[in-house]
């Protein structure tokens, strides 16, 4: 079996030799190089012919940024992964590469929460994700083979829609930009999402988006009431749901055990919406690795709300929204340009049969 080949980059001569272990533990990935900085990388891209780059951001001579770029002009569908501190300048920077094109991104060990713990959970994620972004770009266009389950026919029109809710994962920053800077400024509807990220980068995210948007975009905090055109980002490492009392539908974030290993977790806020608006849930899985929003679309299809996935052809990684696709579960499968108008159409049917 051919072993992924990977270049690692970075100005720290301990990191490249730690990096090198931790992945060389793995017998499908080969560290064929390293580089203390771009202008090096970029050199040893044409010799070694890599098949993924774990890049990192801040490096003399060439930064990650410029690399990156010269990189997309270069080899543009070789995947980079960027590796990142986990600060806020560290979180501006990842959010731009990945915006440049960049495919993921990894945050670097801490020493909080003992630095074993912290190393070995660094390299499951990123093992895992330099696996997923090499099988993605090795097959044909569009990822791998699906057999979707169609959809069956609703008896009955849809129900009036009430709010959307948004799950994303590798691959979620970018298509975020493009679905939210589409929405109209006049949306009817509040909009909830879920995008798989640490403390800190959520809220950089929602800033992001805020700049973007004719809607209204923040971070999600407790005690937020829910209103129409505005679009609310869950925080790293809390579960975003929604409560209801007598003064309207209100945000609740938790930090209750990770599901499906993430949180915040998609199945949660889909699942929490199902409780508080029924059939008048809207959700969207959009690009990610694993299967996240399964269950939870499963929960909306059977209160008789409605589906609407991101096709494999225009994901990063295609395994979210694959799975609930492959579920017959997805009333609708659209490229990403198209999710927006596709959201604003099943918002302004108002009951209509689609």
């Amino acid at each position: 079996m051919n072993t992924i080949r990977v270049l690692v980059v970075d100005d720290a001569a301990v990191v490249r030799r730690q990096v090198s272990l931790l992945l060389g533990s793995d017998p499908a990935l080969e560290v064929v190089a390293t580089a203390a900085n771009g202008r090096i990388a970029l050199a040893k891209v044409e010799q070694f012919q890599p098949d993924v780059v774990l890049l990192d951001l801040e490096m003399p001579e060439l930064d990650g940024l410029e690399t990156l770029k010269l990189l997309r002009q270069r080899a543009p569908e070789l995947p980079v992964v960027m590796f990142s501190a986990l600060t806020e300048r560290a979180g501006v920077l990842t959010l731009e590469a990945l915006a440049l094109g960049a495919r993921d991104y990894v945050t670097k060990p801490t020493s909080s929460g003992g630095m074993n713990v912290t190393v070995e959970a660094v390299r499951d994620e990123l093992v895992r994700k330099l696996k997923a972004l090499h099988v993605r770009n090795t097959c044909a266009p569009g990822g791998p083979p699906l057999l979707p389950r169609p959809h069956p026919p609703r008896p009955q029109g849809p129900a009036r829609v009430e709010i959307i809710v948004i799950g994303a994962s590798t691959g979620g920053p970018g298509a975020l930009v493009r679905v939210v800077s589409a929405l109209p400024a006049d949306l009817s509807v509040p909009v909830l999402i879920v995008q798989h990220m640490p403390p800190l980068f959520t809220r950089l995210l929602a800033e992001r988006l805020e700049g973007v948007s004719k809607l209204r975009v923040r971070e999600a905090v407790s005690g937020d009431l829910l209103r129409p055109g505005s679009v609310w980002v869950a925080p790293g490492d809390f579960h975003l749901a929604l409560s209801s009392d007598s003064t309207g539908v209100r945000i609740l974030t938790h930090q209750g055990p990770p599901e499906n290993a993430c949180r915040p977790a998609v199945d949660v806020l889909f699942r929490s919406a199902v409780e508080v608006y029924g059939p008048g849930v809207l959700a969207v899985v959009l690009t990610g690795m694993g299967q996240d929003g399964l269950r939870g679309c499963r929960r909306v299809d059977e209160a008789g709300g409605q589906v609407v996935v991101q096709d494999q052809a225009t994901c990063v990684i295609g395994g979210m929204p694959g799975a609930v696709e492959q579920a017959g579960l997805a009333d609708g499968v659209v490229p990403l340009d198209d999710v927006a108008a596709e959201l604003v159409r099943r918002v302004e049917a108002r009951g209509r049969r689609l």
